[in-house]
């Protein structure tokens, strides 16, 4: 069996990660639902401080942001009214930063998003947030057919415990091999030290 490699190898579209300098970030679903209860996230103290990292240099740099905030239903998960809705503190929009509101894991769909995009005039992509299997890798499997070049910033994303079968599997691993199929053909999988 010969030594396993990624897609974008084999077809030769493989790229380096995005420079911040030339590149949108966006940050997913950045939002206090994720800090406690069952939603809660693990590995999110070290993701929130990338995230800030992150935001902190892009903001330095002049460079565009955008958050996207999933909007749930008023008295559950996501409530827009309620506190859990609100964005992490230290991860809040600046004003004139865009904020796109969302209901499905795809931050494209019936969203501003490409839109916004186009009229930025940008490709590169540097995506973090939250949850790495969900709205995360969703959102980056649809950029690509919007033909983005997405970098994932594997240390500012995170996920949680999924129930499977009769048993439990871990964050990490679920997080793992989000990566890995990420890093495939759908993203440059790439740490946050790499890309500041």
């Amino acid at each position: 069996m010969s030594v396993p490699t990624t897609m974008f190898r084999l077809t030769g579209r493989d790229y380096p990660p995005a420079k911040l300098s030339h590149a949108s970030l966006i940050i997913i679903d950045a939002q206090k639902e994720y800090l406690s209860g069952p939603l809660q996230l693990s590995g999110m103290d070290e993701a929130v401080a990338n995230i800030a990292r992150l935001l902190d240099a892009a903001r330095k740099s002049g460079r565009p942001i955008i958050h996207v905030r999933h909007l749930g239903t008023v008295g559950g998960r996501f409530d827009p009214q309620g506190p859990a809705g609100q964005f992490i503190p230290g991860l809040e929009p600046l004003e004139g930063e865009t904020v796109i509101e969302k209901r499905m894991p795809n931050a494209f769909k019936n969203t501003q998003l490409h839109e916004t995009l186009q009229a930025l005039g940008h490709l590169d992509l540097i995506v973090c947030g939250f949850m790495s299997h969900s709205s995360v890798s969703t959102t980056v499997r649809r950029a690509k057919d919007y033909g983005y070049r997405c970098t994932l910033v594997e240390d500012a994303s995170a996920t949680r415990d999924l129930a499977f079968k009769d048993g439990v599997i871990p964050a990490a691993q679920i997080h793992q091999c989000e990566m890995a199929v990420m890093a495939d053909n759908f993203a440059c999988v790439a740490p946050t030290a790499s890309l500041i």
